[in-house]
């Protein structure tokens, strides 16, 4: 598709979304996917738009989902009228895209919670944040929009908890540290994300628990929310997380059935009451095996 640009100063995925009949959520994934060029060159969501620019992409085809409630049994530990928490098993994905139609935390949602809240649209229906499919814990699940606004707030203003639990591989030089580093989609890869200084800041707290042979467990905390983040940060700093099978090594602990990654705790103030609530979450039992196997060799 080819639009020509007939006013300046907007951004381009605006400029996209006004000038055709994708969402801004959708223009801005094309731009981030590198499928949008502006007089012929890769360009950025930021990227201020010219009288006369030339903006061509591919249209991207639209697969209609066909999703319906579960009974998947979930593991819900805490609900009243505002929000409800949920503890997600390891290799479920949150919700409906394609190829995962079904068998997903919002299926099962759907089934076990009767009102959600509708800002995310009607295949993301309650949930305010995410973790990836190989990652077990916690999650809020907002059950009417202004108590999803007010959680959103909470992330984005950093002051919710999210205290995450990790098996590393070998030894972390310190008992304590924080990572500053910036998250962006790895150019080399786009289904990675990678430390790029184009990133969007990334902050992640950790401190040693117990230390191994070769493996480290350590207890982590997100000041910020990117895609993978404690992954890509741990790979970094040369720890992967134990299991992982984007960012770390294929020698590794077994069963590898996906990372050794768990949310543990969540804390946040509550929509509607303004009390502080947390919850913890103990680690599923493969992971526990894990630990214990590693105790056995030291």
């Amino acid at each position: 598709m080819k639009i020509i640009v007939k006013e300046a100063g907007s951004r381009l995925d605006k400029a996209m979304a006004d000038l055709t009949k994708y969402s801004r959520t959708v223009t801005n994934e094309l731009i981030k996917d590198g499928q949008v060029t502006v007089n012929g060159n890769i360009a950025k969501a930021k990227y201020k738009v010219q009288e006369g620019d030339v903006i061509e992409f591919t249209e991207p085809v639209e697969e209609v989902l066909e999703y319906l409630p579960e009974d998947l049994s979930l593991d819900i530990v805490y609900e009243d009228d505002d929000v409800a928490v949920v503890n997600k098993p390891q290799g479920m994905v949150v919700h409906p895209s394609a190829g995962h139609t079904s068998g997903t935390l919002v299926n099962g949602l759907m089934h076990q919670i009767k009102n959600l809240s509708g800002i995310n649209g009607v295949i993301r229906p309650g949930i305010v944040h995410r973790i990836d499919k190989d990652t077990s814990g916690l999650l809020m699940v907002a059950k009417n929009d202004l108590a999803h606004e007010k959680l959103a707030e909470q992330l984005k203003a950093k002051t919710s908890k999210r205290r995450y639990l990790a098996i590393v591989h070998g030894n972390l030089p310190s008992d304590k540290g924080m990572i500053e580093a910036p998250i962006g989609r790895n150019p080399k890869d786009r289904k990675s994300q990678a430390v790029i200084a184009s990133g969007k800041p990334a902050v992640t707290r950790f401190e040693v628990i117990e230390r191994f042979d070769d493996y480290t467990l350590i207890s982590l905390e997100l000041e910020t929310g990117r895609t993978h983040q404690i992954r890509v940060h741990m790979a970094y700093i040369g720890h992967p997380v134990a299991g992982d099978p984007l960012y770390g090594p294929r020698k590794t602990l077994t069963p590898n059935e996906g990372q050794f990654l768990h949310a543990e705790v969540l804390g946040f103030e509550h929509p509607t009451t303004g009390e502080w609530i947390e919850f913890t979450a103990p680690a599923p039992e493969v992971f526990q095996k894990a630990i214990e196997k590693l105790r056995d060799k030291v």
